[in-house]
């Protein structure tokens, strides 16, 4: 008799993580990456300015005003580089004052795009799962607050509270919500007629618990890439009103507000004083973008179909 052969069975294929194949996705741009690189340095840099900053630009004791609006390189005595990128007008380190200032406009954009963050998404949750009057008047208020220019609206907004960095947060955080609001409202939309809300529902679990535990996961991809954009949205609009002194006070300059004090000196030849902390703005602003617009494709669910 011969023997029965049995078929091999055929090797089980080890399905890949979505995360990490939208890691590999994203590592696979080098531009991408390069924004990434950059943006990871300047929030080291930011983070680590109190240790690494040749002095503290908010400190009298280290400030002299004979050295106001030293050219970048100035030597001293030992024949070294004393100011890298030179003084502004009160005598300060370019360079110290650039770090300290990176440091405001970090944290203002960061924490004003995470706060709007938490807030429009749980009231864009709210909408589409509750429907009715509180999806109208929820949505009705994001209609309204994006039906205006946004510069404008922090502008009054700043004239009522006056200078400050947490006056400066709330106003983006104002401005920045229904963004968030809207997207979360969308994808919440789409994800409540799938099975698996039906059948959560079906178990009676809490209507907050499927909104936070089964919902806002699904969410998450589109949040993230309007979170990125957002932090470099606050970071420029900051600045513009910091430049047109609206926005942190002198005693915590950020990026905008040095290139307002060294703009009074473009034309008597002190280019410096605002020219690098415009570049420095400009860095920060299209490294975090690069970042962004590479997320969108990466977790835009139509080029994994």
């Amino acid at each position: 008799m011969s023997a029965v052969s049995t078929p091999n069975p055929s090797p089980v294929l080890k399905r890949e993580s979505p995360w990490r194949r939208n890691l590999l996705e994203f590592l696979s741009s080098k531009t991408a990456v390069f924004g990434l690189v950059i943006a990871t340095l300047l929030i080291l840099a930011a983070i680590l300015a109190p240790w690494i900053s040749p002095q503290n630009p908010y400190d009298l004791l280290q400030i002299d005003v004979l050295d106001a609006r030293l050219a970048p390189g100035t030597m001293n005595g030992l024949n070294t580089f004393h100011y890298w990128l030179g003084t502004d007008g009160q005598g300060r380190d370019l360079l110290s004052g650039i770090l300290y200032g990176l440091r405001i406009s970090l944290m203002v954009g960061v924490g004003s795009a995470l706060i709007a963050g938490v807030i429009g998404t749980l009231l864009g949750l709210l909408a589409a799962y509750a429907g009715g009057k509180v999806d109208a008047l929820i949505m009705r208020l994001v209609d309204l607050i994006l039906s205006f220019p946004s510069i404008l609206v922090a502008m009054m907004i700043l004239a009522y509270l006056g200078k400050g960095v947490g006056n400066v947060v709330l106003t983006l955080v104002i401005l920045e919500w229904a963004y968030y609001a809207r997207t979360a409202r969308g994808q919440a939309l789409v994800e409540r007629r799938r099975e698996y809300v039906e059948a959560a529902r079906c178990l009676d679990i809490p209507n907050w618990r499927i909104m936070l535990k089964h919902i806002l996961p699904n969410c998450l991809p589109p949040l993230i890439v309007i979170g990125t954009l957002q932090i470099a949205r606050a970071i420029t609009l900051e600045a513009t009103l910091s430049f047109l002194g609206l926005g942190v006070p002198v005693t915590e300059p950020s990026l905008g507000l040095l290139i307002s004090n060294g703009f009074q000196y473009m034309l008597s030849g002190e280019y410096w004083i605002s020219f690098y902390p415009g570049i420095a703005l400009l860095v920060t602003i299209v490294a975090i973008n690069l970042v962004g617009d590479r997320l969108r494709d990466v977790l835009n669910p139509r080029t994994h179909k």
